[in-house]
């Protein structure tokens, strides 16, 4: 975990602005027996890297609502360090009645502004997946790949959990597509999920391409520090689309937002909507963007997207 932060920190220096966020994991992370220590551990951990770097990104994934460790999870992390976490991370949602529990429990430790971050785990789950991207506290949710196979009791074979088999398996790229579909019609993030053949940075590289290009996703988990920088390439929009991006924008803002001509094409604020996006992803991801773009963000970044609404 501290290894995790210190590269977070070194990576925010590189690029300007923080481009991955650091989940702090109580559920697979603590030891039986052993989980109100480590819940004490990651909670003074996220309150002194906080304090030492005001830029930090730190969630925590508690353990599921139907542990017996949850409700202590939630009392003694959201509770003490709720002001410092971008997020909760929750495993195993199964229905939007286990978010509710996942609410009730922040409001009771006084962490009621925190957003949920779910992993969607199980066939059922993905059923109820549009339901879950609806409920208000949601902001994200994850493909919990391994799981998901798992579930199935031997009816997706291994390869389904590994680098070429879950892009090609129709179940596990029917739950990706839900999983995505449901985040996009509520303005929700969907976050894909590992990769573990991490040393092979091809393949991290490909899988985070695939993911963002053909099924949807905005987000992906690493699981070593090796696939944070293939991920944020892959995701990333490229030097050629935020040029024409930046474009587009600052030609639609001289022109008041009207409809333009840019290199032959029409473009309005349908298209002003999707190239306004893609330089946010740029922004998010460290890429340098032109200058006149950057006074733009700079200077009225609000008003420019409630032009285009």
């Amino acid at each position: 975990m501290r290894k995790s932060l210190q590269l977070q920190a070194e990576m925010t220096q590189e690029f300007g602005t923080c481009v991955f966020d650091v989940t702090l994991d109580c559920e697979d992370g603590a030891p039986v027996g052993g989980e109100a220590e480590h819940a004490a551990l990651v909670t003074e951990l996220a309150l002194s890297t906080k304090a030492a770097r005001a830029d930090a990104r730190i969630a925590v994934r508690v353990h599921p609502v139907d542990h017996p460790s949850f409700e202590a999870d939630m009392s003694h992390i959201a509770g003490r360090a709720g002001r410092v976490l971008t997020h909760i991370m929750v495993p195993k949602v199964e229905s939007v009645a286990d978010v509710d529990r996942v609410q009730a429990a922040l409001i009771t430790a006084g962490a009621g502004h925190l957003p949920v971050h779910v992993l969607i785990e199980s066939p059922a789950a993905v059923h109820q997946a549009f339901d879950i991207a609806a409920h208000p506290r949601v902001q994200s949710i994850s493909f919990g790949l391994m799981d998901f196979v798992s579930a199935h009791a031997g009816a997706i074979p291994a390869e389904g959990m590994g680098i070429q088999g879950q892009f090609t398996h129709p179940l596990v790229m029917r739950a990706k597509l839900e999983i995505a579909s449901a985040c996009h019609a509520h303005g929700k993030v969907p976050s894909h999920c590992v990769v573990t053949e991490f040393k092979n940075t091809d393949a991290i590289r490909s899988a985070a391409q695939k993911a963002a290009r053909e099924l949807g996703y905005t987000r992906m988990w690493s699981i070593h520090p090796d696939q944070i920088r293939p991920i944020l390439e892959a995701m990333a929009p490229s030097e050629q689309q935020i040029d024409q991006a930046s474009q587009i924008i600052l030609a639609a803002q001289a022109a008041d937002w009207a409809p333009i001509s840019h290199a032959g094409q029409l473009h309005d604020r349908a298209s002003y909507r999707f190239f306004w996006q893609l330089i946010e992803r740029a922004q998010q991801t460290g890429r340098h963007l032109p200058a006149p773009m950057q006074a733009l963000l700079d200077v009225a970044p609000m008003s420019a997207q409630r032009s285009l609404s």
